[in-house]
């Protein structure tokens, strides 16, 4: 390396998002899966809980982005009901009982804005860069208040969220710093809209809790950095894939058997490299997408049912 010239050079940048963070923090076993097995070992059903929340969020970005005088509770009613997802649900009278309840939600919600008081940005990317990392993220929607900027995601769980929710989020934390560095304007005010119920949950940050957020999540990506190039320097030179993962001669230690061989789809590493993605067991383990190909996350928790996410009572058709 010294003859190259290379002895020095900077490390590259590590490129994520912050999903991509926090995944290694909840489940190294469940980033692996994600974002270095390839193909990604295949995931379980869809969860209606998330398709309550993915048509929520497209209809209040849509309903951004009428003109003025269709912006209306009747509006967002609408689009909600042209873009909604049934995928998951117990059968389609508990997904029409959850459309219309998310259609109140929405138009409900609505209700409190201001129609006329235009976002900065609706669905907006933004993105920066430090000595270690480069992140994206987007932004459901980012006000524009005074002089300041204010980023407001919006929640459709079961539990309101409080306000060490939105101070602890790495999340809100990095959107404000890349929203600050993009548009060239301050932003410290991070707000949790919790649909269902109308309650906010807000925090000011300081330019040092942002600080201290962006240098937690450089002190993350260094450790999945350092594993994924552990994990990227045993691949097969040929780079090739079957359907039941990477080639289990060339991956299994001498006299061991390659980890997860058991489950098809899931790629087969040597044990080193499997202990560098350790399972998190725990209650959140019924909740993985990859559940099936983790022995240790079958034991920790229960089965769930695709509609067991969503809040009860049911609403009524």
């Amino acid at each position: 390396m010294e003859q190259l010239g290379l002895e020095g050079m900077p490390r590259r940048l590590y490129s994520c998002t912050p999903s991509r963070l926090n995944s290694w923090l909840d489940c190294r076993r469940r980033y692996r899966f994600a974002y270095l097995d390839r193909p990604a070992p295949p995931k379980g059903p869809p969860w209606a809980h998330n398709s309550v929340g993915a048509a929520v969020h497209n209809a209040l970005a849509a309903w951004w982005r009428e003109p003025y005088e269709r912006r209306t509770p009747m509006t967002a009613a609408i689009l909600v009901s042209n873009g909604w997802i049934a995928e998951g649900f117990r059968d389609q009278e508990q997904s029409l009982a959850w459309r219309d309840r998310a259609r109140e939600m929405v138009s409900g919600y609505v209700a409190t804005l201001d129609a006329a008081d235009e976002p900065v940005g609706v669905e907006r990317t933004v993105a920066t860069r430090t000595a270690i990392i480069a992140v994206s993220g987007r932004i459901d929607r980012l006000d524009g208040r005074g002089d300041e900027l204010v980023v407001v995601d919006y929640k459709t769980g079961r539990r309101p969220p409080g306000p060490d929710d939105a101070r602890s989020s790495l999340a809100l934390a990095i959107y404000a710093v890349a929203a600050s560095r993009v548009l060239r304007r301050s932003c410290h005010r991070v707000e949790l809209h919790h649909l269902p119920t109308g309650q906010i949950a807000d925090w000011e940050h300081t330019d040092e809790t942002l600080t201290r957020h962006l240098g937690r999540a450089e002190q993350i990506a260094e450790e999945a950095s350092t594993a994924d190039e552990t994990y990227r320097a045993r691949l097969p030179s040929t780079g090739k894939r079957s359907g039941r993962g990477f080639a289990a001669a060339k991956f299994a230690a001498p006299g061991s058997a390659p980890a997860e061989s058991n489950s098809p789809g899931v790629a087969l590493v040597p044990p080193e490299i499997d202990a560098l993605f350790p399972p998190s067991p725990g209650p959140i383990c019924s909740w993985c997408d990859f559940r099936r190909h983790c022995p240790e996350g079958r034991t920790a928790a229960p089965d769930k049912s695709p509609w067991d996410g969503l809040a009860t009572p049911e609403p009524a058709l």
